[in-house]
């Protein structure tokens, strides 16, 4: 089906789903002819798009950011990066650190009985 049928069947404007093709949420299915055509699979992934932007409550945009950043491992590590020095998200611990903690443990005055 064509971008109108879609649009009118997912409850938006065709507008909105040229909005979502440009950030990357349907997928890259094209005819010769440049016009995107619709079928159950593209409807579906832009369904499940609009379900998640509600229940998590992002914007489509967002949600495209979201993706990057699985997809793209230096994307990743610059958001994990920002989340640290911002206080989001704790600092993973390294091997090396647990080792040192266990070894000070081992090394350090014993309790009394």
């Amino acid at each position: 089906m064509r971008i109108t049928e879609a649009a009118k069947r997912l409850g938006m404007s065709p507008r909105m789903l040229r909005y979502r093709e440009a950030l990357g949420l349907l997928p890259p299915v094209r005819e010769q002819g440049a016009h995107r055509r619709f079928g159950p699979d593209e409807l579906a992934a832009v369904a499940q798009g609009v379900e998640l932007e509600k229940r998590f409550d992002v914007s489509p945009a967002e949600l495209a950011f979201a993706l990057r950043v699985l997809s793209e491992p230096a994307v990743a590590a610059a958001v994990r990066d920002l989340g640290v020095r911002i206080g989001r998200i704790q600092a993973p611990r390294r091997a090396l650190d647990f080792e040192k903690e266990k070894a000070l443990r081992l090394l350090g005055p014993r309790p009394r009985r």
